[in-house]
């Protein structure tokens, strides 16, 4: 169930600090906004970051637990930030493309993990797997979305602190009736259309990139699962909308009638927990490829669409059942 990448995303910023001011909501509502480098307005002495714009960072980080909700493709979001190495979806704005923009792609990873590029032909890459700094993570990205668009053609668009409380996410940029469709990869080769002018750090990036991607497929008949090779077993990680709790009882119920497996040498082993969703996890046989999956997956969504309606109280397997989950249970994000 290890993640893997080809960039390692740092471990997100929990501000922590001392003094009155930074722990003080209602002085921090009348101090301005400035750079986290620079000296905080209150007079403190000490650096915004460190000071009021904790405060701030703080409350967002407390607010936001699912940052792609109301996205078409939620579920999708979410696996294309935490577990898929390679794919891209092409994006539709509200209002329709800037002229001098052909199209805007989102990409789990960017060459040397730029944030996001303008292409010479002015189209845009949105990286997804980048570290934000606001503790909104759709701000953060709306924030480099809406660089990228006025960026020169021909440019990466670097790394920049996006405010907390101003700006625009992506549920404000993106056409909310747009369909979400992504597109799995085999490696990074979709980052330079034409490798013989790519400079020589980023033909670099792109060998380390597609060395570190673990073969993924994304299912056809059920939304937001993928199927991942990796050198031990294979596994099917499948991003579920539900209610956690309610989730955890249905799979509980299901797992102590002996119903939770996707047939023979498979077994749910745990599961994740990313941007406030649920990512059930199964061990399948290295035999077992993403086409042996389809039928026994739409299958298993039937019998959870069925568990999820029960309303009973958990039987003393199910309450084992649901504690040895949610002891398997590994937080992503």
């Amino acid at each position: 169930m290890a993640k893997k990448r080809p960039q390692t995303k740092a471990a997100k910023h929990q501000p922590q600090g001392r003094g009155k001011s930074a722990g003080s909501t209602g002085a921090a509502e009348s101090v301005p906004v400035v750079g986290a480098r620079e000296p905080c307005p209150c007079g403190s002495g000490r650096r915004y970051k460190a000071c009021h714009g904790r405060a701030a960072a703080h409350a967002v980080t407390e607010l936001v637990q699912r940052p792609f909700e109301g996205l078409p493709g939620e579920c999708d979001w979410v696996a294309l930030r935490e577990l898929v190495p390679a794919a891209t979806v092409e994006l539709s704005l509200k209002g329709g493309l800037p002229e001098g923009v052909p199209s805007v792609t989102l990409a789990t990873v960017l060459p040397m993990a730029w944030p996001a590029l303008r292409r010479d032909d002015g189209s845009v890459l949105l990286g997804l797997q980048n570290d934000g700094s606001s503790g909104d993570l759709s701000r953060d990205l709306g924030d480099t979305l809406t660089r990228a668009l006025r960026a020169e053609p021909g440019s990466p668009v670097g790394a920049e602190r996006a405010v907390s409380d101003e700006g625009v996410r992506l549920q404000d940029l993106l056409a909310a009736d747009a369909p979400f469709a992504p597109v799995v990869h085999s490696g990074f080769d979709f980052w330079v259309p034409d490798a013989e002018s790519s400079t020589p750090d980023v033909v670099a990036s792109l060998e380390r990139a597609n060395a570190a991607a673990i073969p993924t497929v994304k299912l056809a008949g059920v939304d937001a699962a993928y199927w991942c090779e990796t050198p031990e077993k294979n596994h099917l990680r499948w991003v579920m909308p539900h209610a956690e709790e309610k989730l955890l009882d249905a799979l509980a119920r299901l797992h102590a009638a002996g119903r939770s497996s996707l047939g023979e040498g498979t077994r749910l082993v745990g599961s994740f927990r990313a941007h406030g969703l649920v990512v059930p996890v199964w061990d399948l046989p290295s035999g077992m490829g993403a086409e042996e999956c389809e039928k026994p997956a739409a299958e298993f969504a039937e019998r959870l669409a069925e568990a999820l309606e029960a309303d009973a109280p958990l039987s003393a397997d199910e309450r084992r059942a649901r504690g040895g989950l949610t002891n398997r249970q590994v937080t992503l994000s």
